[in-house]
């Protein structure tokens, strides 16, 4: 049986992800509740299909979702006419939500009950890591499923990581994006203290990239313009990763640490803060822009022109 990959869920990030396995030769078809979405994946090339019950057909060898939420999920693999009822045993179902562990356990349970093999795969990097097909992926499942499912993360990804058992590749991510948002306020401290003392905020920069307070947002995605080029904090915060998905990350991280009886401070502190940057507006920006909040009166660039 030759490839063929469906894909659901063509956001900013499924559709440049789905773009990049068409472009490398691999037979796929698309699916998502946007009309704005799949006219985008038109415009790609991409074949787009109407109806999601005319999406999994007999043919289809791989399923990939890119999906908001695990409801989401859940409704799309475990729903009345769910995926797992009508996809056959070969099919390898590839979850590239990110979404709560005990939902991502839960589907990958009932699919291996199924006979079908699934992973859950969650990607970092942003839009512009899908675009690039830099991004990281954390995978949960069997070794085999791992296996099979990485010559198409290969395409889609720079660095695949095989975090342990189904549920593993989400719980590695929430651990990373917690960290990453706590990071990113750390940068915007930082850097906006450096602006209230009148030191150079290049600098300052390049002192803090080649000295032990570098991290990823200072050295790669830093929250203040002029710094690197390309990035959301000089293109007026378009996302990049939005506030509003990194929220979403915090709470997942929020919830699994009082499942796991784990105390994480800095983590609540960090959900609070982009909570509150949320509903002030501001979900739709780049997670970046929470230094807007950080800089409070020193700061003089504005979010939009």
């Amino acid at each position: 049986m030759s490839e063929l990959v469906a894909f659901i869920g063509v956001g900013n990030m499924g559709c440049p992800m789905a773009e990049n396995l068409m472009k490398s030769g691999k037979k796929i078809k698309v699916f998502d509740v946007s009309k704005k979405m799949t006219q985008i994946a038109k415009e790609k090339n991409l074949e787009v299909i109407e109806h999601l019950n005319d999406l999994i057909t007999n043919d289809v060898t791989t399923v990939i979702t890119m999906l908001p939420e695990g409801k989401h999920s859940k409704e799309v693999f475990m729903g009345d006419n769910g995926i797992i009822n009508k996809v056959s045993k070969n099919c390898l179902l590839i979850d590239c939500s990110t979404i709560d562990i005990q939902t991502s356990i839960e589907i990958g349970k009932k699919a291996t009950e199924n006979g079908i093999k699934m992973i859950d795969a969650p990607v970092s990097g942003g839009v512009m890591g899908a675009q690039k097909a830099t991004l990281n992926i954390m995978v949960g499942g069997t070794k085999e499923a791992f296996e099979l499912a990485l010559p198409l993360l290969k395409i889609m990804g720079k660095n695949i990581f095989h975090a342990g058992d189904l549920g593993s590749g989400n719980g590695a991510k929430i651990c990373n994006n917690m960290s990453l948002g706590i990071a990113m306020i750390a940068a915007s401290e930082s850097l906006m203290l450096a602006k209230r003392l009148n030191i150079d905020i290049k600098k300052v920069h390049e002192i803090m990239k080649n000295a032990s307070g570098n991290s990823w947002p200072i050295s790669v995605y830093p929250p203040l313009p002029g710094l690197i080029e390309g990035t959301p904090s000089n293109n007026n915060y378009r996302p990049g990763f939005s506030a509003g998905m990194m929220n979403k990350d915090l709470k997942l991280a929020y919830d699994c640490a009082k499942n796991a009886n784990a105390i994480t401070p800095l983590g609540k502190m960090a959900l609070e803060i982009y909570s509150k940057f949320c509903e002030d507006g501001n979900d739709d920006k780049d997670f970046s822009a929470i230094s807007k909040v950080i800089g409070g009166d020193a700061w003089d660039y504005p979010i939009d022109e």
